[in-house]
């Protein structure tokens, strides 16, 4: 029974990233706030990434945070070589010096771009605030296992002492310690799901404080708008907190997730976007402005049908999405020490069905 928990937890964290990737791959085509709201992606990843810190730490710290850079930065290694010279080409009037370019390389910064490369570097800072939260992992786990509630309520006063002086650590070390401080207590959460302690709370009590969480989150949002209207994103506590809601329900519910494997299609699917994640989330947006430009080249205003052209630009964009997760994608394969594959789809071989069903595979970190 304890291994067919473990399995189905692993598979639900498989599915939780695949929407998760999902969701950005969507808000960044149709950029509606609504989709932000209904299910803060970024938060939930971070959770997962804490999540899966917790076991391999436990093995070992040096060797745990050498495969987890080793999985995160080939693929930007990658993306460096063909956009950094993409973007000299065009012109880079106020290019940094070479030791800042060296961001491109180990990202505890934002990485320099020009503004014909923006498309590309404009999604990094997820990469960058990730990168942190493992190097910070070691910390933040001994914390957590001697104070609990207290480490992971932590990020959240910093984060509101930060945005009350911004000033005190200038723009590009303060965006990255906002970062940091707004996704910490999601990565905490995901360590305190590890570690069992969310499955020993009551359902009702956790599900109260999440919902507390998000509406009062919604709440002061609403209460405290900006120039253009309600913008939760644009206040960061509020926006922290109302992750921590999502992540809270969602890491606490933990359901059964059997029927994944029933739906050949959509398990391939997950598999497949998790074996992919961080080339599908590196590349999507250069995807998608990629076929904004060619909206007018190909008259696709023309369409007679309303809204049409617009899903017909989105295809164009899944399109060349997946012409780089194609031609990319077997990087993610080198980093995790597989067999290099063109295609993202593994071929599983039906087998009979075990009395006691073996553990999955801890599931890739986005």
């Amino acid at each position: 029974m304890a291994a067919r928990k473990r399995a189905s937890r692993d598979r639900y964290f498989d599915t939780l990233r695949a929407v998760a990737i999902i969701r950005v791959v969507l808000f960044h085509a149709f950029p509606f706030a609504t989709l932000e709201l209904i299910f803060p992606s970024m938060g939930v990843m971070f959770a997962l990434g804490g999540s899966l810190m917790v076991k391999s730490l436990d093995r070992s710290v040096s060797r745990t945070l050498r495969n987890r850079l080793r999985r995160l930065l080939p693929a930007l290694w990658v993306m460096a070589l063909i956009l950094v010279p993409i973007m000299i080409h065009h012109g880079w009037p106020d290019r940094p010096s070479w030791p800042r370019m060296l961001l491109w390389v180990f990202p505890i910064a934002d990485p320099p771009a020009s503004e014909y490369g923006y498309a590309a570097a404009g999604v990094l800072w997820y990469l960058v605030t990730y990168l942190w939260l493992v190097l910070l992992s070691p910390v933040l786990l001994k914390m957590y296992r001697k104070m609990k509630i207290p480490t992971v309520l932590l990020p959240l006063l910093l984060l509101m002492a930060l945005t009350t002086h911004p000033q005190v650590f200038g723009a590009s070390a303060g965006w990255v310690l906002q970062n940091i401080l707004g996704f910490a207590s999601c990565w905490v959460l995901g360590m305190a799901h590890r570690e069992g302690d969310l499955a020993k709370l009551p359902v009702p009590a956790v599900l109260g404080v999440a919902v507390v969480c998000v509406a009062g989150s919604l709440a002061w949002a609403y209460t405290h708008p900006g120039d253009e209207g309600m913008n939760l994103v644009g206040i960061p506590v509020a926006y922290a907190i109302y992750s921590i809601g999502f992540v809270l329900a969602l890491m606490r519910w933990a359901p059964r997730m059997d029927w994944l494997a029933r739906s050949r299609p959509l398990d391939g699917f997950v598999s497949m976007v998790n074996n992919r994640a961080v080339t599908i989330y590196l590349w999507h947006n250069v995807a998608i402005t990629i076929a904004v430009a060619l909206f007018d080249p190909l008259k696709l205003w023309e369409i007679p049908t309303q809204g049409l052209e617009y899903a017909a630009d989105f295809s164009i964009a899944l399109v060349l999405l997946a012409v780089a997760v194609l031609s990319l994608g077997w990087v993610e394969d080198l980093a995790a020490r597989r067999r290099p594959r063109i295609t993202p789809f593994v071929k599983r071989k039906r087998r009979p069905q075990p009395e006691t069903p073996a553990a999955a595979p801890e599931p890739i970190a986005a």
